[in-house]
């Protein structure tokens, strides 16, 4: 257990000394929080009312796409590999280490957004704390959940940025982060309820969440963690 809980604080050390993990983790959402922030609430003073959740599912969508499966394609395909092979360490901590420590990056980068927007845009806090923070962990999870799941099936850097642009843009404009999602045609206001941004801003917005919308959240974790396992049990035989 003590191996465990060293890994996992290295893996976290690691990645402070990435700069790609620092940039999608910490920077960019930080500063997209920030610009984003002054320009809403300067536009429509009422977005101050849900500009820590819709900021916050940006910021984790943007980490868990972005940042969660770099770790992975740097030590899956790579000599690191063997490394863990000859020291007779489990392939599968790779991945838990890595999906621990962009939990807690994740949940960090939330906690600053939930701390400064009101005292830099007089923004509301959520009326519920620990729900708040309960279904923020939820969505974290799950996020990461699938964003493990490019790390581990795609091979290198260049073909990671592509397709996990292809889940983190659609997440950004379909779910009602940028604007509201009925504003959108009929047909890309419902694609994005298959995206978990959607579910997770719905979660995080109502004080009365219903316990329906946390099923679609449910689907996408264990359709990851069942894919995960499978193609983790590929790597180790390979």
């Amino acid at each position: 257990m003590r191996a465990f809980f060293y890994g996992v604080a290295l893996q976290w050390k690691i990645d402070l000394r990435n700069k790609g993990i620092l940039i999608t983790y910490y920077l960019v959402p930080l500063l997209f929080f920030l610009f984003i922030g002054a320009i809403f609430t300067s536009i429509n003073p009422l977005a101050k009312d849900t500009l820590i959740q819709s900021m916050t599912v940006f910021t984790i969508t943007m980490g868990a796409f972005l940042g969660t499966p770099l770790p992975l394609v740097e030590l899956y395909p790579s000599d690191i590999k063997k490394a863990y092979q000859v020291g007779g360490i489990p392939l599968w901590t790779g991945a838990v280490n890595n999906f621990i420590s962009a939990f807690v990056h994740l949940f960090i980068t939330s906690l600053i957004i939930y701390a400064t927007a009101p005292l830099a845009f007089d923004a509301k806090l959520p009326e519920k704390p620990f729900q708040y923070f309960g279904c923020l962990a939820i969505f974290i999870i799950t996020c990461i959940a699938v964003g493990s799941l490019l790390g581990l099936f795609v091979s290198n850097v260049n073909k990671l940025t592509m397709y996990a642009q292809l889940l983190f843009l659609p997440s950004m404009m379909l779910t009602g982060m940028m604007f509201p999602a009925d504003m959108l045609p009929d047909a890309l206001e419902k694609a994005g309820y298959l995206l978990p941004a959607t579910w997770g801003l719905k979660i995080l917005t109502s004080a009365y969440p219903k316990l329906l919308w946390f099923l679609p959240l449910l689907l996408f974790f264990v359709g990851a963690l069942a894919l995960g396992v499978f193609k983790l049990s590929r790597i180790v035989k390979e």
